[in-house]
């Protein structure tokens, strides 16, 4: 009998623990919630992919503090773990142990196995390197900046990659303007290597010039721009060189659009008293001698592109341009030293740019350019 008295006992008070606990719940959400309900919402309202970069070069040579790209793509990394509050662990910068495909797909690999989930891969030399990596680690996500995965002639974009391409023959277009509406008449060009980006700054500089020597009415031959590749982006001093020598020739200004290699024309400069033209970043930190840059949207495209990844949108699968119309392309005039051409003239080509009222020719044969005021010296 207390057996059964005991049992009855206990089924009354769990009976009544349960009619307590239903009351409690039916006050239309009054409550406050216990410590595992917020638990749950917070796993409930956690929206994004974590965010995991690094960021490759090509090459041993190849520093994060390069003044060019790799700068310019850690600068909009580190402005997109700030505005998200991430830790600056999230991000990472990888150099290979030499300047070959098989290094960079290495380096890539031992990204990937520390936990990078999305790799920034600035330039051409990862062109045939991507080509291979996309489909090895097809879970990762790829920016390739300023280039399109290929092998030979086959370009090949799968979906976890983005192929950022800029509009170089407009930010060229725009120093060559700026050059002679400044007052320049013997300008230079130093491309580091004939690739397709290089070369469309040169011809885009072509172009400016021409179209400010027809808007001032200038005689044919007024303008002259020397016209010369590098063979490199490393500085050398062979390069300052050959700038000096042109300098000392007359020429006033020079757009260097070679990377590293844009120092030791910067060096030149600094020793004639004389002016250099920076390329893909802002380079005036550089050198007194940079009166402005042809500058990309490294930093702008970099950071879109984290930020599309993070809210799970990364746009891949092919090419993406950035130019004048979605401020991908530019002048630093923040920074310049203009003292004739203005901040109006330059929005106003800016914006005939932007608008497509001006159409700048991106071929890569020189042939194409057309010129009837300005004398080209091919050197």
């Amino acid at each position: 009998m207390k057996f059964k008295y005991l049992k009855l006992m206990v089924t009354m008070i769990f009976l009544v623990a349960v009619l307590v606990a239903c009351a409690g719940n039916d006050s239309g959400g009054a409550t406050e919630p216990d410590e595992t309900t917020e638990e749950e919402g917070e796993e409930v309202e956690a929206t994004g992919v974590d965010v995991n970069i690094a960021l490759i070069a090509h090459s041993p040579d190849s520093i994060l503090d390069d003044g060019s790209f790799n700068q310019g793509a850690w600068d909009g990394i580190q402005q997109f773990l700030s505005d998200n509050n991430l830790p600056d662990g999230n991000a990472n910068f990888f150099q290979p142990h030499e300047a070959s495909d098989e290094a960079r797909i290495d380096l890539i690999a031992d990204a990937v196995d520390g936990g990078a989930n999305i790799l920034i891969l600035p330039g051409f030399h990862f062109e045939n390197s991507l080509y291979e990596a996309q489909e090895i680690f097809p879970d990762t996500k790829f920016v390739l900046l300023d280039a399109s995965p290929r092998r030979d002639d086959e370009v090949r974009i799968e979906n976890n990659v983005a192929a950022i391409h800029y509009a170089e023959e407009e930010a060229g277009f725009l120093a060559g303007y700026a050059a002679v509406m400044e007052g320049y008449r013997e300008l230079g060009f130093m491309g580091g290597i004939a690739v397709p980006a290089v070369v469309r700054f040169g011809h885009g500089f072509i172009q400016g010039a021409e179209y400010a020597a027809a808007s001032l009415e200038l005689s044919e031959g007024d303008v002259t721009i020397n016209y010369h590749y590098l063979g490199g982006f490393a500085p050398d001093p062979a390069h300052t060189t050959t700038a000096a020598a042109w300098y000392a020739a007359g020429t006033e200004v020079i757009f260097a659009a070679a990377g590293g290699a844009g120092g030791s024309v910067m060096s030149a400069a600094e020793s004639a008293n004389t002016s250099v033209i920076g390329v893909d970043v802002d380079q005036s930190h550089l050198s007194d001698s940079v009166i402005t840059s042809a500058v990309k949207g490294l930093a702008v495209s970099v950071y879109d592109m984290l930020t599309d990844f993070m809210n799970d949108s990364f746009n891949g699968g092919g090419e993406l341009r950035f130019d004048a119309s979605n401020n991908g392309v530019g002048l630093s005039m923040d920074s310049s030293h203009f003292t004739t051409f203005t901040e109006e003239q330059y929005e106003n080509i800016f914006e005939s740019l932007a608008s497509g009222n001006i159409n700048v020719n991106s071929s890569l044969e020189m042939g194409d350019i057309s010129v009837s005021l300005v004398t080209i010296n091919e050197l």
